[in-house]
């Protein structure tokens, strides 16, 4: 239902610059691949576990594989080099294989390059097992949904974090986050992990500022969510990060332990981490095409350029990170339904009708994006420590969640400027939200803007601000933008940060079973 009136001619042209924009950044993504995207390979095909290396460290296997074979055997795709060996010694399982490659107990000159259709045959036992299982955890989760449902509960859906560092301690939090109305448990990295070239292995208890995201991990909080569940009579979701220089192997361990969402946004990895941005945008179209097959949610987070850029002046810069984060989604698989777009309630609470340019925003995003879940994000920046303050900003931003709709509300924590969130404060946060959504409940569908007031005027500055700004970015190309600083004024060099090391280009005869088999399937 439209109500600001913005002109659908501009919106078409926004999406079709980003189109253009993406074209050739995709044209660069087919022609590469990446280490981690490898690794990613490997576990799919059911090479699992860890090593014990230096002072007890577990290092995954899948990177001992990688790092074994080095750029110029991957060129070819881990995938063939792996049914290769299986040609010349069927009996092998996966561990033994991982073990006789690691130990340097393979002869790689002595093996038969296969043609894809071989390797595929060959593979095909393994491919058909992760396959099975991906789709497996998607139905079930599905058949959760629908048998438990929300309960009686209307709104958006409320969106709480838990950051303990020791995933045990975040159990306790997440369950009773979930019996005080929460919907959906976000379960925050150990500050970092994105710049990590490895997953860590196994349960983790020493996190910081967050839980280390692990397969094992993962596993822990989806049966307990699962228990918790079943036990309110209403389907709660899981949250991850799906981020940084291991992005497309957390896509993977999200898929096999049926979480609902995945924070996954290269743009926050290039911005915020430093990250290359080639060899991120490599690793996102891979993941996405993962988290497409196994019904899993994204979340993008353009909330994030809010927190530098400041909210009022560069809302645009927003808008056309999402334009250009949808239509990279959808060329991934993805459908409308699981493309969370990331949106924040920033505007500096000093200026004058600050509440009013936070519904405009909302409210644009909300029509321009009409199918996709928003995560909508609180306010930080302007929080400062005054707890009180910090509370009724939040109450605004919840305010502004009812009266346009949104899908997602991530609940603002009055301690923002403090600390990570206690259990006290959760619990003042969704009570606050409970009743604000339930005092409001049909708001949405009764209020109106004024024609030509300032919401419609505000959002329509910011449309015509984004359609030119796009067409800037279309002109010299997206990695030539983003070295430019025109994101968040963050300026990124097109082959510097980290992991640019880890990108080569593939060979002709490339072979990754995975990618014909999960594209476009998130369209089902």
């Amino acid at each position: 239902m439209t109500k600001i009136n913005l002109d659908r001619d501009i919106i078409d042209h926004c999406r079709e610059l980003a189109e253009s924009v993406a074209h050739p950044v995709l044209i660069y993504i087919n022609r590469h691949s990446t280490v981690s995207i490898e690794r990613s390979v490997l576990r799919l095909l059911g090479f699992q576990g860890a090593h014990e290396v230096e002072k007890g460290m577990p290092y995954p296997v899948c990177n001992l594989i990688v790092d074994k074979l080095g750029q110029d055997k991957l060129k070819m795709g881990v995938a063939s080099v792996i049914a290769s060996i299986k040609n010349r010694y069927p009996r092998w399982n996966q561990a033994k294989m991982a073990e006789k490659i690691i130990k340097g107990e393979v002869n790689f000159e002595r093996l038969e390059i296969l043609p894809p259709d071989k390797a595929q045959a060959l593979l095909k036992p393994w491919i058909d097992t992760a396959v099975r299982h991906i789709d497996k955890m998607r139905y079930r989760k599905e058949d959760m949904r629908h048998k438990l449902g929300r309960g009686k509960k209307m709104g958006p859906l409320k969106y709480i974090i838990v950051a303990t560092g020791n995933i045990y301690e975040d159990v306790k939090h997440a369950q009773s986050a979930a019996k005080q109305g929460a919907d959906i448990i976000a379960v925050i990295r150990s500050t970092a992990q994105s710049l990590l070239d490895y997953v860590p292995h196994g349960a983790t208890t020493e996190g910081f500022g967050g839980t280390f995201a692990t397969q094992e991990n993962f596993k822990i909080m989806r049966e307990a969510l699962d228990e918790t569940s079943e036990e309110l009579g209403r389907y709660i979701r899981l949250c991850n990060y799906s981020s940084g220089l291991c992005m497309s192997e957390i896509a993977v361990m999200g898929a096999e332990e049926g979480l609902d969402y995945l924070l996954n946004d290269a743009m926050y990895g290039i911005l915020f981490r430093d990250i290359n941005m080639k060899r991120t945008l490599i690793d996102q179209h891979f993941s996405r095409m993962v988290i497409a097959r196994a019904g899993i949610g994204i979340q993008t987070g353009e909330d994030n350029y809010l927190t530098t850029a400041d909210a009022f002046h560069n809302h645009h810069q927003v808008l056309a990170s999402q334009f250009l984060n949808e239509n990279l989604a959808k060329h991934a698989g993805l459908r409308d339904e699981q493309i969370g777009l990331g949106h924040a309630f920033e505007v500096d609470p000093m200026v004058e009708d600050s509440f009013l340019i936070e519904l405009a925003m909302a409210q644009m995003v909300r029509e321009i994006f009409p199918r996709c879940p928003i995560k909508y994000m609180p306010p930080t920046r302007h929080k400062q420590g005054d707890i009180f303050f910090s509370h009724v900003m939040d109450a605004m931003f919840n305010m502004v969640g009812s009266m346009t709709g949104q899908s997602i509300q991530l609940l603002g924590m009055a301690t923002e400027a403090n600390h990570n969130p206690y259990l006290q404060d959760r619990f003042w946060a969704l009570k606050s939200a409970n009743y604000i959504f339930s005092a409001c409940r049909s708001l949405y569908d009764d209020v109106q803007f004024v024609p030509n007031g300032k919401v419609m005027r505000q959002a329509r500055q910011v449309l015509d601000r984004t359609h030119r700004f796009l067409r800037k970015i279309d002109q010299q190309g997206l990695f030539e933008s983003i070295e430019h600083g025109m994101f968040a004024e963050m300026p990124r060099a097109k082959d510097g940060g980290k992991g640019h090391d880890g990108i080569f280009e593939k060979a002709r005869q490339y072979f990754n079973p995975f990618y014909d088999l999960f594209q476009g399937q998130g369209r089902r």
